[in-house]
């Protein structure tokens, strides 16, 4: 199997700190460079249709995009460390919590680094009003979680899942313009730390830039 990554956009992190939980060793990693359009030459799109980047190619040729999907495609083929859930009623809160990280979350801070850092003007039509609009977003969607994790250890449970990866590929992305949660948010500073100091969080973290 082939990952096509790249080390500087949140999605493809949510898949290495996933591979990175369940100690997946043995997928090759092709980069990707998007600063220089590799992701949109005619070999790329053929391979996985949308100019977009994680895509996972399997042994068969069959080629998965999209963050999660690809994400559980390997829950099937690596069963444990279990991080969508046991059980139907965990599946579920996981799957609740993990649509929620990403709508409340997630997508504004990255819309947000999208639309502010400088470097990224290379790749899109930067919009003040957009990133504005979607960091209050983004800092709503953290209050939110803020209350979830003042009676969770974790955003889904009592353990580590997909929704905190999703939710904490975004937010630390953010870091790019500067951004960190606000300290009074106690209970996001604490599960901030705990994501920060898990081994899988060295699986391509974002480069300290500056707006």
């Amino acid at each position: 199997m082939k990952l096509y990554d790249t080390p500087l956009a949140p999605n493809p992190r949510r898949v290495r700190w996933f591979m990175a939980e369940k100690a997946i060793a043995d997928i090759e990693i092709v980069n990707v460079d998007l600063m220089k359009g590799e992701h949109k030459t005619p070999d790329y799109l053929a391979k996985a249709g949308l100019a977009n980047v994680p895509a996972l190619e399997l042994d068969d040729g069959t080629v998965i995009t999209e963050s999660v999907a690809i994400c559980r495609y390997l829950e099937s083929a690596w069963a444990e460390p279990n991080l969508f859930g046991r059980d139907a009623k965990e599946t579920a809160v996981i799957e609740m919590w993990a649509r929620r990280a990403e709508l409340l979350v997630s997508l504004p801070m990255m819309l947000t680094v999208r639309h502010t850092l400088p470097a990224l003007a290379a790749l899109e039509r930067q919009v003040p009003e957009i990133a504005q609009s979607n960091r209050e977003s983004g800092l709503r969607g953290l209050k939110v979680l803020n209350r979830r994790l003042a009676e969770s250890p974790w955003i889904a449970g009592e353990r580590i899942t997909i929704a905190d990866i999703v939710a904490f590929c975004g937010v630390d992305f953010a870091r790019l313009i500067k951004f960190e949660p606000p300290a009074e948010l106690e209970y996001v500073a604490r599960w901030v730390g705990e994501m920060r100091a898990r081994p899988a969080a060295a699986a391509g973290q974002p480069a300290q830039a500056g707006a």
